[in-house]
């Protein structure tokens, strides 16, 4: 799917025997649509026939930064609207999350700067994580009124803890680079200019590894796609739960209004 007068929302391009898959919306910071998870959907459906290892990153200054906030209220005129969208967006990310978790080779996930709300499961669907000293992550969802998704819960506990993981939600922190290398979210941090070539070469390096081997890991990890589709079904279903409630639209509406040249100085 495409938008902005044909422009692709996500590219895939073949580099050698490894998939490249950029999400293409820098304007709206990769937010997470229906249409951007579609055509992500697709590419990572292309990339899983060719084969070989996966790098999954953003354009523009984000990686992603989680549902389009406008999309929610956009479909906001009835209870039943929002739900079915929300409903929709939510089990589009938990697919997305389950073909990379089937992906049959190395998955690397480069993030090339902020990450905010269920976008995470983007990164936290990868062997493993790369990001710059401009990513920084950040829940949202007590800020927001949504329950967590995208992994949040079914995922991040795997990779810090979940005493870690609910407690960074409670707090709704944000957490920087080096905060994230040393919980154990990200692996590696690399320069902006070298985060792409690193994880094509860590991709490359990957490429005669045995697929089989790779994804009987994830198995007996427990994070296979049969593994975790149980538990991200639980998150769509706490979120649309909790998406329809009268405060959880009065935090939309208020975290887009136009801001006073005050807050935008105290932010």
């Amino acid at each position: 799917m495409t938008a902005r007068s044909g422009h692709p929302l996500v590219r895939h391009e073949r580099q050698g025997g490894v998939s490249l898959v950029t999400l293409d919306r820098p304007e709206r910071g990769n937010a997470l649509v229906p249409g951007l998870l579609a055509s992500l959907q697709a590419a990572l459906d292309t990339a899983a026939l060719q084969g070989g290892p996966l790098v999954l990153t953003g354009s523009g200054k984000a990686f992603s930064t989680g549902g389009d906030i406008g999309g929610f209220l956009d479909h906001a005129g009835s209870a039943e609207t929002l739900r079915a969208y929300a409903g929709d967006l939510v089990g589009a990310l938990n697919r997305v999350i389950l073909a990379l978790r089937r992906h049959p080779g190395t998955v690397i996930a480069a993030v090339n700067g902020p990450v905010t709300g269920g976008s995470l499961g983007l990164a936290l669907a990868a062997d493993r994580i790369l990001i710059t000293d401009t990513t920084f992550v950040q829940p949202y969802y007590a800020v927001m009124g949504f329950a967590p998704d995208g992994g949040w819960t079914a995922l991040l506990p795997q990779r810090i803890g979940a005493a870690r993981a609910s407690g960074w939600i409670a707090t709704d922190a944000r957490l920087y680079a080096d905060e994230l290398l040393r919980i154990g979210l990200a692996d590696r941090i690399c320069t902006p200019a070298g985060l792409t070539p690193a994880a094509l070469a860590e991709a490359r390096a990957a490429i005669p590894l045995d697929p089989a081997i790779l994804l009987e890991a994830r198995r007996l990890a427990g994070t296979d796609s049969g593994d975790l589709a149980p538990a991200l079904e639980a998150e769509r279903e706490a979120f649309l739960d909790k998406v329809v409630r009268p405060e959880t639209l009065d935090r939309m509406r208020a975290f887009t209004a136009p801001k006073t040249e005050a807050a935008r100085c105290a932010s």
